[in-house]
């Protein structure tokens, strides 16, 4: 048995029922076989791999709350500070009621390589709860939170692990979060990213991870397509930030936005989704996307979010949750027509989709590559954190852009070195590799 194999077995025996991160760890560990087995015998004397896929630390805690009604909840809550060998921890926090250990180590474990691609110097985390904020008041949501960073406080900060926001956590809940942490250790730091313009947030923070997963899939198709977003037909699954932000910039590229999802179903038009309703109906309403039909008579509600992959389109951007495209889904699209699938949510494809979309020579960005916009404004956040300075809108993005562009570049350059141009998934994984397991080399037994 090959060093990845051992690995990769020993993965799956030592974290039974964690699928999500069994499923990570075999993309990345496939990917990086060529590079591994080219010098297996040092890099299995340094446990290398072994040491790539096993957190540095876990935490697992509970969280009790009082709800509306006076009664006590509590809730199980975790962070997984995975790798810091370039940098301090960093990854958002996820507040949904599928949120386990085991789907935090997939997330957390995917965070080391997107944050090692943005070429700044962040290492990987990722925290959460299943807890879920849909339906809560805003003082229940609030009193959540701050007992929830009533025990995270101790073990992280601005030098040590930074959370953001992921799904369920807005501006709202790291407000609430970061009022948490400076009661408790009386500090104004870069704890927190995704915070508030009045204290500390960052200019297109907001917009980063949706205009990023654009920028990328812009280049993606100029390279290897000779083509870009205009007048191309977009679909973008899910109606929340990311989804919202990359429907704008795909807009504003050329493209035009026909069908986006929440979890009930999805909404199809023809003419072009309503962008600031669809923004006005998610942000400040908190409403369920089947609204839109009743306001726009051109368009259709289609049950079940799984059936915006019917729809024909040029460029799909799944935006909603990990999973969500399967090999049925991945045929249909290329069935379809599709010529680029970029992805803005965390793992969206699975990986025989993903090997499928690569074959047929479909421009495909992996999400730890195509939606590293976020972490990196947050990266750009805690630098202005950490000068005390704000950038305009213009600067951020335009670093935000240049940094989306030379991942691209750094993706496509492995994937070429490797034989084929397409496969993007395998260039993301040994570009960020490369970068990390040299940090950990030269810093000995991290």
């Amino acid at each position: 048995m090959s060093y990845v194999d051992e690995v990769y077995q020993m993965v799956v025996e030592k974290n039974p029922a964690q699928p999500e991160f069994h499923q990570a760890v075999k993309e990345v560990l496939e990917s990086l076989r060529v590079v591994i087995e080219a010098n297996e015998e040092k890099y299995k004397k340094d446990a290398l791999l072994e040491r790539i896929v096993t957190p540095e630390r876990q935490l697992l805690f509970r969280v009790p709350w009082v709800d509306d009604k006076g009664q006590v909840q509590v809730n199980n809550a975790y962070r997984v500070q995975f790798n810091s060998a370039i940098g301090p921890y960093k990854g958002g926090l996820r507040l949904h009621p599928s949120v386990n250990l085991g789907i935090i180590k997939f997330l957390g474990f995917e965070q080391i390589f997107k944050n090692s691609l943005t070429g700044l110097p962040i290492g990987g985390g990722k925290g959460g709860s299943d807890f879920d904020p849909k339906g809560k008041s805003d003082r229940e949501v609030m009193a959540f939170c701050q007992s929830f960073m009533t025990e995270l406080q101790r073990h992280i900060g601005a030098d040590t692990d930074v959370p953001a926001g992921d799904i369920g956590v807005g501006g709202r809940e790291i407000g609430y979060l970061y009022g948490q942490y400076k009661r408790i250790r009386n500090e104004s730091c870069g704890v927190l990213t995704g915070k508030g313009l009045t204290y500390g947030g960052s200019l297109a923070r907001k917009e980063a991870t949706g205009y990023g997963l654009c920028y990328f899939t812009n280049k993606a198709l100029e390279v290897l397509k000779g083509d870009s977003f205009k007048n191309k037909k977009v679909i973008v699954s899910g109606s929340g930030n990311v989804a919202i932000y990359a429907a704008y910039k795909a807009t504003e590229l050329g493209g035009l936005v026909i069908a986006m999802s929440d979890s009930n179903g999805v909404i199809y038009d023809e003419n072009g989704i309503d962008l600031d309703y669809v923004r006005e109906l998610k942000e400040v309403r908190r409403g369920r996307i089947k609204e839109y039909v009743a306001e726009h008579k051109s368009s259709k509600y289609l049950e079940g979010a799984k059936s915006i992959w019917q729809i024909k389109c040029d460029i799909a951007l799944p935006c909603a949750t990990q999973n969500e495209i399967d090999i049925n889904d991945a045929k249909q699209l290329v069935k379809n027509g599709v010529i680029a699938v970029c992805e803005g949510a965390n793992m969206p494809s699975s990986l025989e989709a993903s090997k499928y979309f690569i074959e047929n020579k479909v421009v495909y960005g992996p999400a730890k590559a195509a939606n590293a916009g976020g972490v990196a404004t947050s990266g750009l956040e805690m630098c202005q954190n950490s000068m005390r300075l704000g950038w305009t809108f213009e600067e951020v993005d335009n670093k935000l852009k240049g940094i989306m562009e030379n991942i691209f570049a750094n993706v496509y350059q492995v994937a070429h070195e490797c034989g084929n141009d397409f496969d993007t998934l395998k260039g993301a994984n040994i570009a960020g590799f490369k970068k990390v397991s040299q940090a950990m080399l030269e810093q000995g037994l991290i």
